[in-house]
């Protein structure tokens, strides 16, 4: 009786239910239109008369244009995210909880009875038979819609456990007991039917998982305690997929195939992920440099998880049946949160993957100029990252009517566009190019004539220089028709150009030299001549800031770790982790 007062209560009272219903209603119809289309396609094969053939094909456009609306109407089900989420948030970006998969009532009774296995098992009387049958009826009905809560997945966990019993002792391989086991694929909605238990135990895992993603949705995310259980509950989902994925290898049904199971794996874990960031950001954020690098971690490994499940899902042959909104979402997620990594990080140089040789970063921390450019920079590619995930959010009909992702989206670029437009309004080039390509841009390559033994190749320049300065002026960031117009306008006059040489990374190769002896006498011959053409050239003492890892680059073990200078080896670069030789300045951020 309690089991099923508790089964009416979930079917009449949640919203949750009401989705679940919608569910099964579209699982008939679209049951309904796979068999028409089938029909009409073995009467289109069967059929010779072209009259004939011509209704049959009007009438299976018909039906593939009602079952495409109908899959249209199950997707919308599936990114019904409200229904979910926690009635007291109202500033987060919903999370994607798993619904149900839905089944057919099977009646246990009648096989039963006529095996007689029950009274053989048990030897019990028929009245107390009848009873036990009738609770596990319903027991069986309860679990199509459990509560949402812990009391839900331990019932369906129960009854995961009884099947095995109900498996060894009334299931013989042998023998088939005429019971129909029938689950809807929860994402096309077309129903696989089996005698085998195997189904009715996998289903119900998947069950398991599902409702552990609806906990999670559920729980309140501005509070310590609801995103600890959130994190709890999305990882225990990954776990019970992955079980799934493992034990059940052969599956009819889609939504639980192999490659379908792999990418919800990733989904649950980047939400888990996401409640993290979110778990550490609560308290609120410090205006100081190692609260903005741990967050800057946080919310880099969010969107780099929400990009990995994005490509995943655009992956045959998951991308034909998965919901368009969940990649589009996971996407706008991986967009928002590289952004948001950005603005966090935005006057910090350590994002780089590669060092300058000629200026350490303790150099550019230092100096407000350049730690102000570089802010600059990271707020415009921050910026470009919010007008994507607003622009992807805008293409998907179902995500344009989601209001709090819309907010969250929306505030979030404001506050970039703000925090840009408080910047003072000088001629600022760095803040018009690629970050990453930041120090690349605009070198220019000397290329000589076709003449090659002209006086340019005489006092040292050779194919492949870079030039940084014409006559004393800095030519670094000029166009080329600016250089070439200085370079003319010295006339016959002597012009000093300081270039930039790349090292060639073969090694010198002589007849008398081999590796590991020391140099013989035509290497000490060749070295002196390198000198004396080396004298000829000005070279600046030490490389300049543009010669960002033109050579000997080292990439760091983490976009985060920060090399610095130690006192008396400014030529030898470490690594270090974010946490030494720093100091904490509140103007970073």
């Amino acid at each position: 009786c309690i089991i099923h007062k508790a089964t009416q209560e979930n079917m009449l009272h949640t919203g949750r239910s009401k989705l679940q219903n919608q569910r099964a209603v579209l699982n008939q119809q679209i049951l309904k239109a796979v068999r028409l289309r089938a029909g009409a396609e073995n009467l289109l094969r069967a059929t010779n008369n072209n009259k004939v053939r011509e209704q049959v094909l009007l009438e299976l456009s018909f039906v593939n244009s009602d079952l495409q609306i109908l899959k249209e109407e199950l997707e919308g089900l599936n990114i019904s995210v409200e229904v979910y989420q926690n009635t007291e948030e109202t500033f987060s970006i919903p999370l994607v909880p798993l619904g149900l998969k839905e089944t057919k009532e099977v009646d246990f009774t009648v096989p039963l009875k006529e095996a007689e296995l029950y009274s053989w098992c048990f030897s019990i009387h028929p009245v107390t038979q009848q009873n036990a049958l009738c609770f596990n009826l319903l027991y069986f009905k309860a679990c199509r819609t459990p509560s949402r809560d812990e009391a839900g997945t331990e019932m369906l966990i129960s009854y995961f456990l009884q099947l095995g019993y109900v498996e060894n002792r009334f299931f013989p391989p042998t023998r088939h007991m005429g019971i129909l086991f029938t689950w809807y694929d929860s994402f096309t909605g077309v129903p696989v039917c089996q005698q085998n238990l195997l189904l009715e135990k996998a289903s119900i895992l998947f069950n398991i998982g599902a409702l552990y993603t609806q906990i999670g949705t559920r729980c309140n995310r501005q509070t310590k305690t609801g995103l600890e259980n959130a994190v709890d509950a999305f990882q225990r989902a990954a776990g019970v997929l992955s079980y799934l994925k493992e034990t059940f290898t052969h599956t009819p049904s889609y939504d639980m195939s192999p490659a379908m199971l792999n990418v919800l794996v990733k989904m649950m874990l980047a939400q888990a992920q996401e409640c993290v960031f979110e778990q550490i950001s609560l308290p609120g954020i410090r205006n100081e440099f190692f609260t903005l690098v741990k967050m800057t971690q946080e919310v880099a490994k969010v969107g780099e998880v929400y990009m990995l499940v994005n490509t995943a899902m655009n992956q045959e042959p998951v991308k034909e049946n998965i919901p368009y909104s969940w990649s589009k979402l996971a996407q706008i997620k991986s967009d928002h949160y590289k952004a948001l990594a950005h603005y966090f990080i935005k006057a910090l140089s350590q994002l780089y993957d590669y060092m300058p040789e000629g200026l350490m970063v303790l150099t550019i921390l230092k100096d407000k100029v350049q730690r102000k450019q570089l802010g600059k920079a990271h707020l415009r590619k921050a910026i470009v990252y919010h007008e994507e995930a607003l622009r992807v959010c805008g293409l998907c009909k179902k995500l344009r009517n989601i209001d709090v992702l819309q907010e969250v989206l929306t505030a979030a670029h404001k506050r970039s566009l703000l925090k840009y437009a408080q910047q003072d309004k000088e001629d600022d080039f760095l803040s018009l190019i690629q970050l990453y390509l930041l120090f690349l841009c605009y070198l220019y390559i000397f290329v000589p004539p076709v003449c090659l033994d002209s006086g340019f190749m005489l006092m040292g320049l050779k194919e492949g220089d870079y030039i940084v300065s014409v006559g004393g002026v800095d030519c670094k960031w000029l166009g080329l028709n600016e250089v070439l117009e200085k370079i003319k306008s010295m006339g016959e006059q002597p012009i000093e150009i300081e270039v930039i040489s790349c090292q060639d990374t073969t090694a010198s190769m002589s007849a008398t030299y081999s590796v590991g002896m020391q140099k013989t006498y035509s290497l000490i011959c060749l070295a002196m001549e390198e000198d004396k053409i080396d004298q000829t050239k000005k070279a600046p003492p030490k490389l300049p800031f543009l010669s960002w890892g033109t050579k000997n680059r080292q990439k760091a073990a983490s976009t985060l770790c920060l090399p610095s200078a130690v006192d008396g080896s400014s030529q030898i670069k470490k690594k270090l982790s974010p946490f030494t030789l720093l100091n904490t300045e509140s103007s970073l951020y």
